[in-house]
């Protein structure tokens, strides 16, 4: 069995990496080409190019790099091809991995995408294309099981593998020790504004200026702020230089070790949300795109959230500070709000046991059996 996978995020590498464990269950003497990360690889996938070569956020931003991302599609199409995979996976990336997927399938090769693209939130004509790129959607959440299904297209709910790996309690005093934090160090804020370059530019100086004014606030805080990577890492050295914050932490990688030992975070939109309510720590989400990119998304958006937390619970659970609402004014009045007011916090941490109990199925491998059901239905 030869199965490529194409994943271009951290997130999508952690994904992968689950599935290919899974699917080595299943077919012992398989072989894994395509691109992933360091974790990918280390299960034993062959990774043509490096994880990051996708992470290009908003729509002018991607013009920029089209002529590059062309030409890496168009290498993996051709080798897919001349490697005789069974099947390949496109795990998250829709923009890129889709239009792999459609040219790939219209030459005979099993397609699944992982990691619906948030169709049903806007640009909901997508579902065509989708239809036409993959055999199978592998669904993460509840409620992007039910848009597939109600367009007829083929769907498999999995859960989601974070909340399988995340304890449903979590052991706030391991991870403080661990991390070298004292009881007299209160209160706990974790800073997470992203993975990608991108939304360390935009958010980077705005998270470091947010936790200087609750450092005014609340004196004796502590303040962690994880890079997701070594160029992350440097970017964010850098900011501090400028923007300098008492008691601040930055650490390399750990980012899970912070979701838990935090008494409240302030995070980016996106994967980091979900996982900082697997580890129940009440939050709020801010998120800035590039202006043009905003004002576009502002007429193609059909759902009333944009974050994780809030759309599974289906109302406004947890603050979510966009583009001009995403000041430090604002954001250190909702976090104080978190520290300062247990209800609130409370209200937030109950949903989150819910959430999470709704989405540990065992991810990986219920994907990979619909990964197999398909290939042997």
């Amino acid at each position: 069995m030869k199965i490529y996978l194409v994943a271009g995020e951290i997130s999508g590498d952690i994904l992968g990496a689950g599935l290919i464990t899974e699917l080595k269950a299943l077919y012992p003497a398989a072989e894994f080409r395509g691109m992933g990360g360091e974790l990918m690889q280390a299960q034993g996938l062959t990774s043509l190019y490096p994880l990051e070569t996708l992470s290009v956020m908003g729509l002018l931003e991607i013009l920029k790099h089209l002529p590059k991302l062309i030409k890496v599609r168009k290498h993996l199409y051709q080798d897919a091809l001349a490697w005789g995979a069974d099947v390949m996976i496109g795990i998250d990336s829709p923009d890129f991995n889709l239009g792999l997927e459609k040219k790939l399938r219209q030459q005979g090769m099993k397609t699944v995408h992982y990691v619906s693209p948030s169709v049903w939130a806007w640009r909901q004509g997508r579902i065509k294309g989708i239809k036409k790129s993959a055999d199978l959607m592998l669904a993460l959440l509840p409620f992007e099981a039910d848009f597939y299904q109600q367009h007829a297209m083929p769907v498999t709910f999995v859960g989601h593998p974070t909340a399988d790996k995340t304890p449903i309690e979590p052991n706030k005093s391991s991870a403080r020790n661990t991390l070298a934090l004292t009881d007299k160090q209160h209160p706990i804020i974790g800073l997470l504004p992203g993975s990608r370059s991108g939304e360390i530019a935009r958010l980077g100086e705005l998270f470091l200026q947010t936790a200087q004014a609750l450092k005014k606030l609340h004196p004796q805080a502590v303040f962690l702020l994880p890079a997701a990577s070594a160029k992350r890492y440097t970017e964010l050295e850098i900011l501090l230089t400028d923007n300098p914050v008492t008691d601040l932490k930055l650490l390399q990688g750990k980012a899970d070790l912070v979701l838990q030992a935090a008494d409240v975070c302030l995070v980016a939109s996106g994967t980091v949300a979900l996982e900082t309510l697997f580890c129940k720590t009440p939050m709020v989400v801010s998120y800035k795109l590039a202006p043009f990119t905003w004002w576009l998304s502002k007429w193609m958006l059909k759902s009333k959230w944009v974050s994780l937390p809030n759309l599974l619970a289906q109302k406004t659970l947890v603050h979510e500070r966009l583009q001009d609402q995403a000041n430090v004014e604002q954001l250190t009045y909702d976090l104080n709000e978190l520290l300062t007011q247990p209800a609130v916090a409370a209200e937030q941490t109950q949903a989150f046991y819910a959430i999470h109990q709704q989405l540990s199925c065992n991810a990986s491998k219920q994907a990979a059996k619909a990964v197999a059901n398909l290939l042997n239905p």
